[in-house]
């Protein structure tokens, strides 16, 4: 059988797109394809260590939201329940229009609003948002050494970009989820996540920070683009220039922690995480969520119809909303092979991860490029489904 995984990840090194790729596909939870290419960092040529550590920016959302669906399995908050009742700034929210006027919010947004990005807020990046260059003034992604929750201040006092409930727009929603986990836990985020998912998925190299011998194992990441500034209107030339993260992902700030971005992982932990959300237990059988509370954490929230999901230029043909990322509801205009029922997401230096239920496979593509054009995640899978035919 032809190496199909391997051949596409060499040809995207070889090509100069990408510097070093790692990928793991498992069928039933167990190692089917594993290997790399590439290197840790071109300028050393340094090949790429044991363990090696990704920022894997977006791939954080999963994990934030499957903590929030562990919470509402415990009772501490609802789907349904406003987040004014646990961070009062969040009380008396306005809402901007594409013209510049400003009106009270018609509806109180709710823990499903977050969850489910459609809560009003957006994102610095947002191509065509009225309210994206204040969120890039206030520097809402860019300040990383800012604590969580005054972050969440500087947001609250800016407005929505529509009422609660109203539509979707990809944002810095589950930053206000992990906020409002803190507010009624009274714990830090950090710390829930290593106690309720690392810990019991032995993910021993997945958080906020490095670990101690991180530095030598974290991978070079390249690219032109900054998530705190628009992106060009037209495609940037595709260069492995290091990117400059500037202060939005510090690698040793013990403050730093966000539920958008801002975790470091290992493919390796990432697939334990993956292969969880199979039955939403560990390997050693512990129950980390409900087969009933996974079911309505994976089934499909929000649909988008002949318009297609899409984060400024991107679509995501035939893909709908569930309460941890996107989740295939319509094979019918997919553009590479799935089944219904996928799910799973991608960060913004070209990590990807997808869950298949149907076919009972798993997989995960790490790699560090800032605003690839290429669907190197899209492209890996399918190169999976077919050695797997």
């Amino acid at each position: 059988m032809t190496d199909l995984l391997t051949q596409t990840a060499e040809n995207y090194v070889d090509n100069s797109l990408f510097a070093g790729i790692e990928w793991r596909v498992d069928h039933g939870g167990k190692p089917l394809f594993h290997g790399c290419a590439g290197v840790q960092d071109l300028d050393s040529g340094r090949p790429i260590p044991q363990n090696a550590i990704y920022r894997i920016y977006s791939m954080t959302k999963p994990i934030v939201s499957f903590l929030a669906m562990m919470l509402i399995q415990r009772g501490v908050f609802r789907l349904n329940t406003p987040i004014q009742n646990l961070d009062a700034r969040f009380k008396s929210m306005k809402v901007i229009d594409h013209n510049g006027h400003i009106e009270p919010a018609t509806a109180l947004i709710t823990i499903e609003h977050l969850l489910t990005h459609q809560a009003g807020f957006s994102y610095d990046f947002t191509l065509g948002c009225p309210i994206s260059a204040h969120y890039r003034n206030s520097q809402i992604i860019e300040a990383g050494y800012r604590d969580l929750s005054d972050m969440m201040g500087a947001l609250a006092e800016l407005p929505l970009v529509f009422h609660p409930g109203s539509n979707w727009k990809y944002s810095v929603s589950i930053d206000v989820l992990a906020h409002i986990i803190e507010c009624a836990t009274g714990e830090r985020i950090d710390d829930l996540l290593q106690r309720l998912i690392f810990d019991p998925l032995d993910m021993q190299d997945t958080g906020f920070s490095l670990p101690l011998d991180g530095h030598d194992r974290l991978m070079s990441i390249y690219g032109s683009r900054s998530l705190s500034a628009l992106p060009r209107l037209q495609p940037a030339p595709h260069v492995l220039t290091p990117a400059d993260l500037g202060t939005s992902h510090p690698t040793d700030d013990a403050d730093f922690r966000r539920g958008g971005h801002g975790l470091y992982s290992t493919l390796d932990d990432y697939m334990a995480f993956a292969n969880m959300l199979r039955t939403g237990q560990t390997p050693e059988g512990e129950t980390l969520l409900s087969p009933a509370l996974l079911d309505l954490a994976t089934t499909p929230r929000v649909r988008f119809g002949k318009e297609h999901m899409r984060i400024n230029d991107e679509p995501f043909a035939g893909y709908s909303w569930n309460l941890l990322g996107r989740v295939m509801t319509d094979v019918g205009v997919a553009t590479y092979p799935t089944t219904l029922g996928e799910f799973g997401w991608s960060g913004a230096a070209a990590t990807y991860f997808w869950v298949d239920p149907a076919r009972d496979i798993t997989g995960c593509v790490m790699t560090q490029f800032l605003g690839s054009q290429y669907p190197i995640g899209p492209d890996m899978q399918t190169a999976a489904m077919a050695m797997m035919a």
